[in-house]
């Protein structure tokens, strides 16, 4: 055999790499504290298909979630693989979101405390006040005013054309939602954005006004960091991901089993 020739990465390989990866943001999310009990939900698309997502059993803790507990439901919340509850919301807010915008492969809802904080406000926007939240500039969406619990197939699909063709839909009143094209995208958006709200709401918390940045300073600042996404042709957020594994490798590596 041609020493030249590398073997093709089979399906099997790629399903199982995005639940040990899917697997990782349930553990990391935990870790900093962007859990809320055994509720809110992290999916992703299986790999080689448009119309299924990987989802947890629910009445797991995201402490203990494993690759091998991951299910494979369908857009209509049908069970194809796997065993454990389907929760309603986690079906009603993921598959709309998931069908309906097309960047979306990795989908994570969470009400962490500081993005969820601010979304309380009567003004929820993130300013552009601090180097992490220019990251974000012109890429978060603001849903429409709080319409109660995710119980029909109606309110998931507001969330996603809220969301559009941004990585971050702020639901007010509610928490927060950050899609990716995968795992370590999705996961790079959802802890900064939490690094970001949390600089602004402890400014905030001093009582003496926000220092804004100007405008052309933020703009040229935002095509610095699209500019900047690899280090030497390598991906900064599958670097920064590939470095959170390594560190649960070492403290939990349950995670991957």
């Amino acid at each position: 055999m041609n020493a030249s020739v590398l073997p093709l990465r089979s399906h099997t390989d790629d399903a199982r790499q995005a639940k040990v990866d899917l697997a990782a943001c349930y553990r990391l999310a935990t870790r900093w504290g962007l859990n809320e009990g055994i509720d809110n939900h992290l999916t992703m698309l299986v790999p080689g298909y448009s119309d299924r997502f990987y989802l947890a059993p629910f009445g797991l803790h995201w402490s203990e979630v494993r690759a091998s507990h991951f299910m494979e439901v369908d857009f209509a919340g049908r069970l194809l693989a796997g065993v454990g509850l389907i929760e309603d919301t986690a079906l009603y807010i993921h598959a709309p979101v998931h069908r309906l915008n097309p960047h979306a492969r990795c989908v994570l809802h969470t009400h962490m405390p500081y993005a969820t904080a601010l979304g309380m406000l009567e003004n929820p926007r993130l300013e552009m006040a601090v180097q992490t939240a220019l990251g974000f500039y012109d890429d978060i969406s603001y849903a429409a005013d709080y319409q109660g619990l995710a119980y029909d197939v109606g309110e998931g699909e507001r969330l996603a054309r809220s969301l559009g063709t941004k990585s971050v839909l702020m639901m007010l009143n509610h928490g927060v939602l950050v899609v990716g094209e995968n795992a370590a995208q999705a996961f790079e958006r959802l802890y900064f954005l939490e690094r970001a709200c949390q600089a602004q709401v402890l400014a905030l918390s001093t009582g003496r006004p926000l220092r804004i940045i100007a405008e052309p300073i933020v703009r040229a600042t935002a095509a610095q960091f699209q500019s900047g996404s690899a280090v030497e042709g390598l991906d900064r957020a599958e670097l920064h991901f590939a470095a959170l594994k390594r560190m649960l490798d070492r403290s939990e590596p349950d995670y991957a089993t």
